[in-house]
C-alpha cells in the first residue's frame, strides 16, 4: 500500500501537490488547530533543508558555469548576451519599482537577533566588500552568499584552463547537487502544508492576505515586463511593431514553460520555435541553451520583490542608490539561479544580505516564496523561457534591419 502511495506521489505533478498541501494546511489551521504544532514541524524541516543545501548549490553551480565557459562563442553571442543582460536588469528595476509602489508586509517569525539596517549605500558597499573577502569555508558554513558567489567566480575562472577530466568532475558535481535540490523540492508539498498551517494558525487567515498581495505584485511585474518592457526593448532594436513576435513567443514558448516550470525542459520547444521563425541554427542552437541558464528576467523580479518585502516587513528604509544596487545584485543572482523549480528563491538570501538581513529571516522569505510558487514559479518560468526566443530572434532580426531585408513575416513563425 505504501509503495502504491509513493508511486502515485512521484507520478503526480509537483504543482498539484503543492496546491493540495496549501489547501490542507489552511484546513488544518482553521478546523484542527491542535494539530498545528505537529504539522508545522514539516515546515521547519523544509526550511532547514533549504538552508543546508542552498550554499552548496550556489557554490557548485557558479563554479561549474565559470569553468565550462566557452570563449569561442563569445563574439557571435555578444548581441544576444547584451539583450539578455539588459532584459534581466530592467526586469529587476520593474520589480523594485513595483515593490516601492505597492510595499508588502509579511508575517515572519522574529528572532532575538537584533537587525541593524545599513545607513545608506556607503555602508552597504562596505558590508559587501567585507563579505566578499570572508574565508570561503566560513562563508559556506555561515551562508555568506556574497562571499560564496565571489569565491565561486574566482575558483571557476581559475579552473577554466583545467583538464577535461576536472571539468567533467565539476559537471558531475553540478548534476549531483541539482538532483539533491530536486529531492528537497519533492518535499515541498509537506513543507508548504506546515508553513501555511503555522502561518494561519499563528496569525489567522489574515496572514494569507500578505501572500496574496505579494503574489499580485509579482504577477503584475511579470506581465509588465512581458507586455511592456520587453516590447519596448524589441522596438528599440527593430523599429517595427514588436507584438506579433512577443505574442508568438508567449504563446508557443511561454505556455509550455508555464506548465513545465523549467527553462531547461523547455529548450526543445524553444529550438523548434526558432526553427519556425527561420532563424540561423548556428546561432539559436547556442543562444537558447545559454538563455535557459543566464536569461532570468522573472528570477530577477522574484529576488527583488521578495527581498524588498523582507526589508519592508523589518522596517528597513531603502534609498534609491541602494535600490539600484539591489537591481544589480538581483541581475547577477538571477543568472546563477538553479534550473529546478523554485531555483530563483534560493538566491533571495544573496540580496537580503546586502540589507543586513540574516539567513534565518531570509530563508523564511524563501518559504513564503514556495507557498505562492504554484503561480509565481510558473509565470516566472514562462517569462524567462519566452524571453530566450524573443531576444534571440531580436538579435538576428536587428541585423536584417541594418541590411534592409527585414519584413513583417519575419516576426511570425511558420505553421507546424
Amino acid at each position: 500500500m505504501l509503495s502504491i502511495l509513493v508511486k502515485k506521489y512521484e507520478e503526480t505533478a509537483l504543482i498539484k501537490l503543492i496546491a493540495l498541501g496549501l489547501i490542507i494546511g489552511i484546513i488544518i489551521a482553521v478546523s484542527l488547530p491542535q494539530l498545528v504544532p505537529i504539522v508545522s514541524v514539516f515546515g521547519d524541516v523544509f526550511v532547514k533543508a533549504l538552508k543546508g543545501v542552498a550554499p552548496i548549490l550556489v557554490f557548485i553551480l557558479v563554479t561549474n558555469a565559470m569553468a565550462q565557459k566557452n570563449n569561442d562563442t563569445s563574439g557571435s553571442m555578444r548581441p544576444v548576451i547584451q539583450l539578455y543582460a539588459i532584459g534581466t536588469f530592467f526586469a529587476s528595476l520593474v520589480g523594485v519599482l513595483a515593490s516601492f509602489l505597492f510595499p508588502t508586509m509579511l508575517h515572519l517569525q522574529m528572532t532575538d537577533t537584533k537587525i541593524t539596517p545599513p545607513s545608506g549605500i556607503i555602508e552597504v558597499l562596505h558590508n559587501l566588500i567585507m563579505s566578499v573577502v570572508d574565508n570561503p569555508i566560513h562563508a559556506l558554513s555561515s551562508a555568506n552568499y556574497i562571499s560564496i558567489l565571489a569565491w565561486a567566480v574566482l575558483i571557476g575562472s581559475a579552473l577554466h584552463v583545467s583538464s577535461d577530466n576536472t571539468k567533467g568532475f565539476l559537471d558531475d558535481m553540478a548534476a549531483a547537487v541539482t538532483q539533491l535540490v530536486k529531492w528537497v523540492i519533492d518535499f515541498a508539498p509537506f513543507g508548504i502544508m506546515g508553513l501555511v498551517a503555522n502561518a494561519v494558525g499563528t496569525s489567522g487567515i489574515g496572514a494569507l492576505i500578505g501572500y496574496a498581495h505579494l503574489l499580485c505584485v509579482l504577477l503584475g511585474a511579470f506581465f509588465c515586463v512581458a507586455l511592456i518592457m520587453n516590447p519596448i526593448i524589441v522596438f528599440m532594436k527593430l523599429r517595427v511593431n514588436p507584438y506579433p513576435l512577443v505574442f508568438a513567443t508567449l504563446r508557443d514558448s511561454g505556455l509550455y514553460a508555464f506548465f513545465t516550470r523549467s527553462s531547461a525542459a523547455n529548450i526543445p520547444v524553444n529550438l523548434n520555435l526558432c526553427k519556425r521563425l527561420r532563424l540561423n541554427e548556428d546561432m539559436y542552437s547556442i543562444s537558447i541553451p545559454l538563455g535557459a541558464t543566464i536569461n532570468m528576467a522573472g528570477a530577477a523580479i522574484t529576488i527583488s520583490v521578495l527581498s524588498l518585502a523582507a526589508a519592508h516587513t523589518l522596517g528597513i528604509d531603502i534609498d534609491i542608490p541602494t535600490a539600484l544596487l539591489l537591481s544589480l545584485i538581483s541581475t547577477v543572482g538571477a543568472c546563477g539561479a538553479s534550473g529546478v523549480a523554485g531555483g530563483s528563491l534560493l538566491l533571495i538570501p544573496v540580496a537580503c544580505a546586502s540589507f543586513g538581513i540574516g539567513n534565518d529571516i531570509a530563508m523564511q522569505v524563501v518559504g513564503v516564496g514556495f507557498i505562492i510558487g504554484v503561480l509565481q514559479d510558473s509565470c516566472e518560468t514562462a517569462l524567462n523561457s519566452s524571453s530566450d526566443v524573443l531576444f534571440t530572434a531580436t538579435a538576428e532580426l536587428a541585423q536584417k534591419r541594418k541590411n534592409g531585408t527585414l519584413t513583417a513575416s519575419d516576426l511570425v513563425p511558420s505553421e507546424e
